[in-house]
């Protein structure tokens, strides 16, 4: 193996996947892909997800854009919000600034951190949620399956969208209940799935901009997530499973919240 080979990893794969890249670096992942078929089977099977995913929202394209979401109603709340929260910034300067002598200040300031996908953002607010409930004995939800009509109604009133429950059954998981949490500027639900083992999953949903349909994987730890977007909604599912077995849950999950046979 090759120098030039160990230097492609999974963000590589994904732009590759997402035709992202370069005709010199796209040359180095096919021929990586050429050496190793296991992988590029996975990289097929992606693109195909990639090309059904597209497929099945074109028609959502053409949709006129809902009010909440167009630019002016946008920037319309933007400017509000910075109104509102000037005074407080600039009287937290002041206080900063008289407070502080010139050598701490200039070993406080950092670098504006960098924008994260949105994709990135649902998964890591997914796998945070993941990682706070899956451990509780006692509470894992908030609301159990015994109640389930009233909990999907409750999180489908605070989210602002149709909630449903997918049937995960034909992969052993059965819904134990859900909870509503934060989530970006409003609300999200966490869905709690467990097996027979007690194994658990989680269907993370968030309000959220951006329009990339396509499954992100990312994983931190033992927990794996596939995260994508679509009208207005983050999406994501978690568990402590292989990527190879996540993705068809993911996929089924994604036709379940759609209602696609």
């Amino acid at each position: 193996m090759t120098d030039r080979e160990f230097s492609i990893g999974e963000d590589e794969l994904q732009a590759f996947v997402d035709e992202r890249l370069d005709g010199g670096r796209r040359a180095a992942v096919e021929a990586h892909l050429a050496l190793h078929p296991e992988l590029a089977e996975r990289v097929a099977q992606e693109r195909r997800q990639r090309a059904m995913l597209r497929g099945r929202l074109d028609a959502k394209f053409a949709e006129p854009i809902p009010a909440r979401l167009r630019i002016a109603q946008l920037r319309a709340a933007r400017r509000t919000f910075w109104a509102r929260s000037w005074a407080s910034a600039a009287a937290a300067i002041v206080l900063f600034v008289s407070g502080a002598t010139a050598g701490w200040f200039a070993n406080g300031i950092a670098p504006a951190p960098l924008p994260v996908a949105a994709t990135a953002s649902v998964a890591q607010g997914a796998q945070a949620a993941y990682r706070t409930f899956v451990v509780e004995v006692a509470h894992p939800v908030e609301v159990g399956v015994q109640q389930e009509t009233h909990l999907l109604q409750w999180l489908s009133k605070r989210l602002g969208r149709k909630l449903t429950a997918p049937d995960l059954s034909p992969f052993g998981y059965r819904l134990m209940g859900g909870r509503l949490l934060p989530g970006g500027n409003g609300a999200a639900a966490q869905l709690m799935y467990d097996d027979a083992s007690g194994r658990r999953l989680t269907i993370y949903v968030r309000a959220a901009e951006g329009t990339e349909t396509a499954f992100r994987f990312q994983k931190e730890g033992e927990a794996a997530t596939f995260a994508w977007i679509d009208q207005g909604f983050g999406f994501a599912v978690t568990a402590t499973a292989s990527r190879e077995e996540l993705l068809p849950i993911a996929e089924a999950v994604y036709r379940g919240l759609e209602g696609k046979s």
